[in-house]
């Protein structure tokens, strides 16, 4: 007589059990499985970026905030930083620059050193004349233009790339770049001192 009710019951626990890992696993500025990161993962303090390879402030804030700030706490272990995928205009060209980062072994230090040329490199570019320069890129940093084509064209990469990009609109609730989180809480970030000033206050709670 009591089965009904003990599978009931079970059901109901499995269910909540899933939405709350559903949740967890939705919560904006929080590494997830498939992101690229830096640093030391068992520091206290966690950055989380959402940023995109064709965004202009991206690119000045990897410059003016992300080299002194990997330098200072990345390098020494004291903090650890999470790149989130985000596209923006032109897509196809975002898309090509993560895929080219990701391409080959993946190590993160190259990813984030393609990602730092693609920066550095969008003075240069030039309507419809984007890839020959993201391609320079990535031979700068050891890959090959087979090995580029080939991870360009590659549908698990593209499709695992959408699902990330998705993810950061649609459950992390991002919709510019760059958007800054430290220790799960969003925060305005203009300077490397912006920046210092969060990460004080997220180490006194």
């Amino acid at each position: 007589m009591n089965a009904a009710p003990s599978r009931r019951a079970a059901l109901v626990a499995g269910l909540t059990a899933l939405m709350a890992a559903g949740a967890a696993a939705a919560a904006p500025g929080v590494a997830a499985p498939g992101d690229m990161s830096l640093g030391n993962p068992r520091a206290k303090v966690k950055v989380v970026e959402y940023a995109s390879p064709t965004c202009s402030h991206c690119a000045h804030f990897n410059e003016a905030v992300f080299a002194p700030f990997k330098a200072k706490y990345l390098d020494t272990g004291r903090a650890h930083y999470t790149l989130k995928e985000f596209l923006t205009p032109p897509h196809q060209a975002a898309a090509a620059a993560f895929l080219i980062a990701r391409c080959g072994a993946a190590a993160p230090q190259r990813y984030f050193s393609v990602l730092d040329g693609i920066f550095r490199s969008q003075p240069r570019w030039r309507a419809g004349a984007i890839k020959p320069v993201l391609l320079e890129v990535g031979r700068a940093n050891g890959l090959t233009n087979a090995q580029m084509e080939a991870c360009l064209a590659d549908p698990a990469a593209v499709q695992a790339l959408d699902a990330r990009a998705r993810r950061a609109v649609t459950e992390d609730g991002v919709e510019g770049t760059p958007t800054v989180f430290v220790n799960g809480r969003k925060v305005e970030v203009q300077t490397l001192a912006d920046l210092e000033a969060a990460i004080g206050s997220a180490g006194k709670k």
